[in-house]
């Protein structure tokens, strides 16, 4: 009778630690509801109506209060969820995960289509805190057309991204998509093409300027061409003249909480990705670079110095065929390549100036047979008593066919504090995490 009440006793107290725990976890996860909530409801609308020089100063007090103070935290937070990922396979739920932690947390649930707004709990690194729509209604998109950029039709793709509130957009068909001029997003919005085979191409792509929480998902991205000196709208009250744009696939300008993920980039006049004007907050995921010379470009210039504060994550993304350089080239701020497989390039792969802080962990770098591009590395336009203080890195990645990386600086922990996002894996499991970079070939009623 005495154990009986002694292991009655145990067990009520672990009730209640996991009561308590359970508890907090909600407490937290109500917490950070609750905070985005209000940042949704923060978002000035009148912003669009400010001058350049206004915005970009509204936009630098927002962004820096963005920035991750405590990546060791975050860093916990990461590891926590692939255990808990983990555990669930262990239950046979997650029978065909690969390891990867945004794959493994939501793709092989055979209701993914019923659940779709799950994909927003998944994200990870610098950019995990972008729930898009996430608390808006769907919106089906069932017309490709962009006839009118001042007045577009609703059920097009830019009638849906200009809209004022929070909205998650999917696609009630494949389709192309050619825009006339920059599609223009609104804040909280996720284009969720998952079930479908959507091509934004030969014409503008997509401009994410001041603007917060998005998320991009499952497109093929290419053949984007300049645009411009024309009339775009941007929200329903607000259209104005547009200069030259340049013909990136994704522009990212002044613009926080954004999340890159699962797409196909290619053959754009200017770059693939790129990120100025002091954006962060920002992951860049399981994407298939290809056939581009200038991929991403992380960081305005080396004088515009706001640009400090960026802290970008790029993860388990393949770089593909014909790709030549800027895989990324960073200005300024802290950069964490992490578990991407590197196939192909002509030039070199990871390259900066102004002094960066990149942090790269568990790669596969694969040198091309030029015997004069097996670095990784490039330091544009600096001269070496400059840049060997640069706190640049390499751990654990996995270097092939002669590939080698040129580590610089001290190693200053604080720096490479900043320039982390999340857990590496080793490098012998990126071909597994990275096997399905690229849209997903998604259907109903079975895992994606």
């Amino acid at each position: 009778m005495g154990s009986e009440k002694k292991w009655l006793s145990v067990a009520l107290t672990s009730l209640l630690l996991l009561l308590s725990v359970a508890g907090a976890f909600a407490g937290m996860q109500n917490s950070k509801d609750s905070e985005m909530r209000n940042l949704q409801k923060e978002e000035p609308q009148s912003l669009q109506n400010l001058t350049m020089a206004a915005r970009l100063a509204h936009m630098e007090e927002t962004l820096s209060k963005h920035a991750v103070d405590d990546p060791e935290e975050v860093a916990f937070m990461v590891t926590e969820s692939i255990k808990n990922s983990t555990e669930r396979r262990k239950l046979g739920f997650f029978s065909c995960g690969t390891g990867n932690p945004i794959d493994d947390c939501w793709r092989c649930d055979p209701n993914w289509h019923k659940n779709r707004k799950r994909l927003a709990d998944c994200g990870i690194g610098f950019g995990r805190n972008a729930i898009g729509g996430r608390y808006g209604r769907f919106y089906v998109v069932t017309d490709p057309g962009d006839d009118d950029p001042v007045n577009p039709r609703p059920g097009t793709l830019r009638h849906a991204v200009i809209q004022d509130r929070p909205l998650w957009i999917v696609f009630k068909r494949d389709m192309v998509i050619t825009l006339k001029q920059e599609l223009i997003m609104n804040s909280f919005k996720t284009i969720d093409a998952r079930g479908t085979n959507v091509h934004i191409a030969n014409g503008a792509c997509i401009t994410i300027q001041f603007v917060t929480n998005i998320i991009i998902h499952g497109l093929h991205i290419h053949d984007c061409k300049p645009t411009g000196n024309a009339m775009v709208r941007s929200s329903p009250s607000h259209f104005g003249w547009r200069t030259m744009a340049d013909g990136d696939g994704v522009s990212i300008f002044g613009s926080s909480h954004i999340w890159i993920d699962h797409n196909s980039l290619s053959h754009c006049a200017d770059g693939l990705v790129d990120a100025v004007m002091g954006s962060t907050a920002i992951t860049i995921s399981n994407n298939h670079f290809a056939h581009h010379n200038e991929v991403m470009l992380l960081g305005h210039s080396d004088s515009y110095t706001r640009d400090k504060q960026m802290q970008v994550t790029i993860a388990y993304n393949h770089f593909g065929n014909g790709l030549i350089q800027r895989m990324p080239r960073c200005r300024h701020g802290y950069f964490h390549v992490v578990n991407n497989d590197y196939t192909h390039w002509e030039m070199y792969a990871i390259g900066g100036s102004a002094n960066p802080t990149i942090n790269s962990q568990g790669n596969r770098y694969l040198a091309p047979s030029n015997p004069f591009a097996k670095e990784v590395t490039k330091r544009v336009d600096t001269a070496q008593n400059q840049w060997k203080g640069w706190n640049w890195r390499s751990e654990g990645d996995l270097m092939l066919n002669g590939a080698y990386f040129t580590p610089s600086g001290a190693g200053a922990s604080a720096s490479y504090a900043r320039a982390s996002s999340l857990g590496a894996k080793s490098s012998s499991m990126v071909g597994m995490m990275t096997s399905n970079a690229g849209p997903l070939a998604c259907r109903k009623a079975r895992t994606c």
